[in-house]
């Protein structure tokens, strides 16, 4: 695989001028973005999936929908369908994708909607007779047609932007110069024990002038299926067989896998199929089988409800203050100014 992206390094340089070329004509306005009379907040990252979006868009949710009505936007990665679609009670992960399943799933109270053309999305949304006060764009930092009033960059510890390279030679969508759009830089999945002296070390590795905060995963106390919930410290204990169809399984399996469990790789936000399950289940031989929350959305159905458990997972800063208070202030003032 190395030596294949090093024969494509001349294609990583197109890439690399063809984006550069791009934002470049989006920045000096000859290209238009377009801006609405609402707050937006784009979470997105630089490079191709596993920075740990959808526990970030998670995470606003809970700190915004108690005081506002929000809304999630998302494209809808791999669904069956076209066009706007707001979720309702007839979604499903085929419908709408897995991840804003997940959140209309989780936050019943919160308006989820799936659009590739943001644009057209946030006009449904801001035109329906339950206009949100704020919109939260999923994934959507490369998206330049739309113009976000705050910008969320998310880079994973160990894999910073700035030690990557464009596509196809490295995982950038484009140049790591377009960090200069975000309003904030989040490190993600870093050590709980991240101490200060590496948090700045990794600060001048980014050569950031925004704010940069840190954040981990933390795993619930439970695993979770269709009619039960088991201590997470029991299913560590147990031999079992875990699965995973999402971008970087590496954290999961190293949270959970004790010497006997199997592990099964699947692609990012991968459909299952009867042969999928039949191999699943011929692995498991009766063991409980464990995987994520996103796979979850796509397996619950497929496999015996009382095998199958996902273990959730939360964003936790390792100092939230600061961060909060940003997102809150911006929501704040533009809806006051509205």
């Amino acid at each position: 695989m190395n030596f294949l992206r090093k024969i494509l390094f001349p294609l990583a340089i197109m890439y690399w001028l063809v984006t550069f070329i791009r934002n470049l004509l989006y920045d000096k306005g000859i290209l238009k973005s377009y801006t609405f009379d609402i707050p937006i907040i784009a979470v997105g990252n630089l490079s191709v999936g596993g920075t740990g979006k959808t526990p970030q868009i998670e995470y606003l949710i809970r700190l915004l929908s108690e005081n506002y009505k929000v809304a999630v936007l998302s494209r809808g990665y791999k669904r069956a369908t076209e066009g706007f679609v707001l979720a309702d009670e007839n979604a499903s992960a085929t419908s709408i994708g897995d991840e804003p399943f997940q959140f209309f799933s989780k936050f019943p109270n919160v308006q989820v909607a799936v659009d590739a053309n943001r644009r057209n999305g946030i006009e449904q949304l801001i035109n329906s007779a339950n206009k949100p006060d704020l919109i939260l764009l999923d994934d959507a930092f490369q998206h330049r047609k739309v113009k976000a009033g705050l910008y969320i960059l998310l880079t994973a510890y160990g894999d910073l932007f700035s030690d990557d390279y464009s596509l196809p030679f490295g995982n950038l969508r484009e140049p790591s110069s377009g960090k200069k759009r975000a309003n904030v830089i989040i490190v993600t999945k870093c050590p709980k024990d991240l101490s200060d002296l590496a948090q700045e070390e990794i600060k001048k590795k980014l050569k950031a002038k925004q704010a940069v905060y840190f954040t981990t995963i933390a795993y619930d106390d439970y695993v979770f299926g269709a009619e039960q919930k088991i201590a997470t410290e029991i299913i560590q204990s147990e031999d079992k067989v875990l699965v995973a169809g999402i971008a970087k399984p590496k954290l999961f399996f190293y949270f959970l896998k004790t010497g006997k469990d199997e592990t099964l790789v699947y692609p990012d936000h991968h459909i299952f199929s009867e042969q999928d399950c039949d191999q699943i289940l011929a692995r498991a031989k009766g063991r409980k089988i464990i995987t994520t929350e996103k796979d979850f959305v796509r397996l619950n159905g497929l496999l015996p409800k009382d095998q199958l458990f996902y273990l959730p997972i939360k964003s936790v800063f390792l100092n939230s203050m600061n961060i909060d208070k940003t997102i809150k202030d911006y929501v704040g003032q533009s809806t006051r100014n509205r």
